[in-house]
């Protein structure tokens, strides 16, 4: 199994067992995340509880809570929204933290290919919700979060540059 990390933290961000479709180039990773319904599992051994004086309500479960899977899987930490001005001085912070953990063809493609990137995230800035890795490190690199039209599962975009692939 692979596992992606955060260049600029080390934090885990995403693995393999998720496919993804590249955007802007390959800048952009696209992937699809879904809800699901996490906690306490009910088992059932085969008793009867009414013959064993179980309570009435026994098969509802106040510790289950819906969640989207790469968010919990990941401890992805939401952050505030960002308007125009916040997310553009995110991106020159970002450019300037990344650029140098790169190869030099990475960094080419990178810096070709940025401006890209960012104006795609823009047309859906009003849609996004961001989120950092574990650790909540401000200097992290930011994963995106938005509903494509119809739907109600999410969709997350990664900037690919800023994964480490990791092996387990």
């Amino acid at each position: 199994m692979l596992v992606y990390q955060d260049l600029l933290t080390g934090d885990e961000l995403l693995s393999d067992s998720y496919p993804y479709k590249e955007l802007e180039n390959g800048l952009l990773w696209e992937v699809e995340g879904k809800w699901v319904v996490e906690g306490a599992v009910d088992v059932n051994i085969g008793a009867n509880p009414s013959a064993e004086g179980g309570d009435e309500d026994e098969g509802v479960d106040d510790q289950a809570q819906k969640v989207v899977d790469i968010i919990s899987i990941f401890r992805l930490q939401e952050q505030p929204t960002y308007d125009k001005k916040l997310f553009v001085t995110y991106i020159k912070k970002f450019i300037k933290l990344l650029t140098p953990k790169l190869s030099p063809e990475q960094q080419e493609h990178f810096k070709k290919n940025i401006e890209g990137a960012t104006k795609y995230l823009l047309s859906k800035l009003s849609d996004l919700q961001f989120f950092l890795g574990e650790s909540s490190n401000l200097e992290g690199t930011l994963v995106f979060a938005y509903y494509k039209e119809g739907a109600t599962d999410p969709t997350f975009l990664y900037f690919a540059p800023a994964l480490k692939e990791v092996k387990c």
